[in-house]
């Protein structure tokens, strides 16, 4: 699998936030990698600005809150490192293309955090969500694809973590496995 398609260079984000919406709740790490066999990746945690966040997020990723508000970065840090890691690995003339499952979620937080810190974002306007693609790819209804349904067929059952970078991983793995179709 070639590192980019034609003008394009995939890479693979996701998220752990405190909440389900960046207007209420923080971003909290970001995880990244380029979909190729290389994978290049940046991984960052948050600083949040307050402890506010829902038991169900909490559940999911288990990151202290608090040990994030003393060690994690402003958030000003992590997007500016994010956006420099993204220019660095993306080669001149080739678009970065923003790649998750979920991507609409992960996406909300990266836009949100990009614009309110850099009031730009290096991906543009538009992610690539691995479940529509594969939805276009396989003409299975949206209701019947799940990631675990996925990760069974392409990953030999492998599940996400809910650790950032991790979770990119074997997202990017799947995506590219999924292009090779």
């Amino acid at each position: 699998m070639p590192e980019t398609s034609g003008d394009e260079l995939y890479i693979s984000v996701d998220v752990e936030t405190a909440g389900p919406n960046p207007s209420q709740y923080a971003l909290l790490s970001i995880g990244a990698c380029t979909v190729d066999e290389r994978r290049r990746t940046f991984y960052a945690e948050l600083k949040p600005g307050d402890l506010h966040s829902t038991s169900e997020a909490q559940g999911v990723h288990n990151l202290d809150m608090e040990a994030l508000q003393a060690s994690g970065l402003p958030p000003e840090e992590a997007m500016a490192a994010f956006e420099q890691w993204v220019q660095e690995v993306t080669p001149p003339g080739v678009a970065p293309v923003f790649v998750g499952f979920n991507a609409p979620f992960d996406w909300m937080f990266v836009q949100d955090a990009f614009h309110r810190t850099l009031e730009r974002n290096p991906f543009g306007h538009f992610p690539l969500d691995i479940r529509a693609f594969f939805m276009g790819m396989s003409g299975q209804p949206w209701s019947s694809i799940r990631l675990d349904h996925l990760t069974d067929r392409y990953l030999q059952g492998r599940r996400l973590t809910h650790n950032a970078l991790e979770d990119a991983q074997a997202q990017g793995e799947l995506f590219r496995l999924l292009l090779a179709q």
